[in-house]
């Protein structure tokens, strides 16, 4: 009895988790609790049972994720933010990794930047050009010629 009590119990966990996450974290080891609880009810031992539980989750994982992965980000598109990478900025302040200092404006916008190169400083004045985003900060690179 104790042993169905401990599969009923994760397998809510799991599902309970995974409602709250909605980021297929743990569906997988859902589906192993459940298996094992059913051969649980059928009597088998406790190492079938987290043989099972483990088997069955890792099989559900590996074969699973994938294809669900695959069909999550299907719908995405590219955002604003994602637009903006490779686009050229004026530098309006140092930018200086080390003194935490930079700034860029694009599009009529100032941005807190930083360079790409922990060791390059780049001018105010000069043109440099959107690497990546990291968080509110655009991380720039001098412009290619």
């Amino acid at each position: 009895m104790n042993a169905i009590y401990t599969w009923m119990l994760l397998t809510a966990a799991f599902l309970g988790i995974e409602a709250l996450t909605a980021g297929l974290t743990t569906i997988w080891f859902a589906g192993g609790s459940v298996v094992a609880l059913i051969l649980t009810f059928a009597g088998a031992p406790v190492w079938l049972q987290a043989g099972a539980f483990a088997a069955v989750s890792l099989l559900l994982l590996l074969i699973t994720r994938p294809l669900a992965v695959k069909y999550m980000k299907k719908g995405r598109g590219a955002t604003s933010l994602d637009r903006m990478i490779g686009k050229e900025v004026l530098v309006t302040e140092q930018i200086d990794n080390l003194r935490g200092t930079g700034e860029v404006q694009l599009d009529g916008q100032f941005w807190m930047a930083r360079s790409v190169n922990s060791d390059q400083i780049i001018e105010k004045g000069e043109v440099a050009m959107v690497r990546s985003i990291q968080g509110v900060k655009l991380i720039v690179g001098k412009r290619i010629a």
